[in-house]
């Protein structure tokens, strides 16, 4: 009775086959279509959707709810070009177990949100290379995939951290497309388009 009544991690509404040792629903690759990227911040206010995107690469309360009601955004997303799956954190220091957890939220809510007709841009994110062991599950080969760099050139170790995911990334998932938030790094290979970070943008409308 308890798991039909309450919001049971989302498994009251799908329980997707899963990939890999945890269960990581899988996100089907898809062509990027350009349009101009706004965060899930502002997605509920936009009134002109055709040919924008929205994006998570904020912090993480800010897109809880679509976790917590991924119906209830349904409609909204289906009207935009582009979504990203939420970038859930998978920061070094968090526990293996988080990490992992944020990791299946992330795919769960991009599996769910492409079932019902929602054109999903996989986000790519991985901790310690030891996190490679999991992180790529249920990640498409081919297609077009995002990554963040903010924040990634701030220390010489979390940049080596960045470039190691990186290119563990291109090995493995081989995208036709990498959709780059922030400062591209000059390490990085393959057919990159840059997407400039929010801040960026702000910087830039300050200035008009």
């Amino acid at each position: 009775m308890y798991r039909q009544t309450k919001n049971y991690q989302n498994l009251q509404k799908r329980i997707f086959d899963g990939v890999g040792e945890y269960g990581i629903p899988q996100i089907e690759p898809t062509q990027y279509k350009k349009c101009e990227w706004i965060g899930f911040n502002y997605a509920r206010s936009e009134k002109n959707r055709a040919g924008k995107g929205v994006h998570f690469f904020l912090d993480d309360y800010q897109f809880s709810v679509v976790w917590q009601n991924p119906d209830k955004y349904l409609d909204m997303f289906r009207q935009f070009t582009h979504v990203m799956s939420p970038d859930f954190s998978t920061y070094t220091d968090f526990p293996k177990a988080i990490q992992i957890y944020n990791h299946y939220r992330k795919h769960w809510v991009g599996a769910y949100l492409q079932e019902n007709g929602v054109n999903v841009i996989p986000t790519i994110s991985w901790s310690t290379p030891d996190s490679f062991e999991w992180c790529f599950d249920g990640e498409p080969i081919g297609g077009v995939v995002a990554v963040s760099s903010v924040g990634a050139a701030n220390s010489k170790v979390k940049k080596a951290l960045f470039l190691a995911g990186y290119n563990e990334m291109m090995d493995r998932l081989q995208p036709e497309v990498v959709l780059f938030i922030g400062k591209v790094l000059e390490e990085c290979e393959g057919n990159i388009v840059q997407i400039k970070a929010f801040h960026n943008r702000f910087d830039e409308l300050k200035g008009q």
